[in-house]
């Protein structure tokens, strides 16, 4: 059987980019790549299903897969993965210095669904300040009106009201008109240093780091799909992607460690690594459904809870079975 030749796309990663320039082949694929931002990929995967094998946020596949018209099923390889400490803004004028002095506030969001979100209020829950808590206001970050990619009922408790036509949440967060937003990348206002813009942890990285001592767990964000046809025609396609990938991203690690001449352009790279890896161990960043099941568990638990995926989904339910065993010697 010749190659197939299907179409890729995912995030331009280091962890990837041994796929794209051929060190790494998918056995029995020819790849055609393409290296898209989160939002283009997501909206075309979930509106149109563009891609035969794509990277996917990982709670628009679960509200999918919990509604049983998932046109993908994943692989346990996890594209991205970050401590959303980062994803939580604030304005610092207003008194706002815990969780809990967001209750009763307005936060923008661009879409409630979004993964970094359902992390971020799993996180504020923890410390006591529910969904409920919060007036969320929705609407385009930069742009005035972002489409959502999936349509949710969200339960009658979710505070959630409609940006005004022609407002932006950037604009809307500089002008007071908000008290904070949470999403995966921030506003433009606190990327230019606006003085009444901040995160609501001062210091989240040691946030992040006393949360990872006390749950051991480095959030999920995106995940690996390919489509559900492809995978039930040719059997071989989701073990030879969990190989593919897994390699690539051994390569990405030990090109981390070689540090004659560093391989990203960035001070304190084995520094960093070494702080990563005393706190998480070496295989921190990992693949597969076994060392993330609690990971996964969490997660899920979170998406339910606040609304998202209409059952309690159970972390295999996620992936495709040829995908949670390999060989061994």
């Amino acid at each position: 059987m010749s190659a197939l030749t299907l179409s890729a796309a995912f995030g331009d990663y280091d962890r990837t980019r041994p796929i794209v320039d051929g060190r790494v082949q998918i056995d029995g694929v020819n790849a055609i790549c393409q290296l898209l931002s989160p939002e283009e990929m997501f909206f075309r995967a979930f509106r149109h299903q563009d891609f035969d094998i794509c990277e996917l946020s990982m709670s628009s596949y679960c509200v999918s897969v919990s509604r049983g018209d998932n046109q993908y099923i994943a692989v346990p390889v996890f594209l991205s993965r970050t401590f959303r400490h980062t994803s939580i803004y604030i304005r610092t004028d207003r008194g706002i210095n815990t969780p809990m002095d967001l209750k009763d506030r307005r936060v923008g969001i661009a879409e409630y669904q979004l993964t970094a979100n359902v992390w971020a209020r799993a996180f504020l829950e923890e410390e006591g300040l529910a969904p409920s808590d919060i007036q969320w206001v929705m609407g385009g970050m930069i742009t005035p009106y972002r489409p959502e990619k999936i349509k949710l009922q969200l339960p009658p408790e979710v505070r959630m009201e409609r940006a005004p036509a022609g407002a932006t949440l950037n604009q809307m967060l500089l002008d007071g008109d908000l008290d904070g937003f949470v999403g995966p990348r921030a506003l433009p206002c606190f990327v230019d240093g606006h003085p009444s813009v901040g995160w609501l942890y001062a210091d989240p990285q040691s946030a992040a780091e006393a949360y990872y001592k006390r749950t051991k767990i480095f959030p999920i964000m995106h995940v690996l799909g390919v489509r559900k046809e492809l995978a039930n025609k040719y059997p071989f396609l989701p073990g030879a992607l969990l190989k593919a990938f897994t390699e690539a991203k051994a390569m990405a690690l030990d090109a981390l460690l070689d540090v004659s001449a560093t391989k990203v352009t960035l001070p304190f790279v084995e520094e960093s690594l070494g702080r990563a890896r005393a706190l998480m161990g070496e295989d921190f960043w990992s693949y597969g459904l076994k060392p993330n099941a609690h990971v996964l568990d969490t997660f899920l638990d979170a998406h339910h809870r606040q609304g998202l995926s209409s059952r309690r989904l159970k972390p295999e339910d996620l992936f495709h079975p040829a995908s949670l065993e390999t060989y061994a010697l």
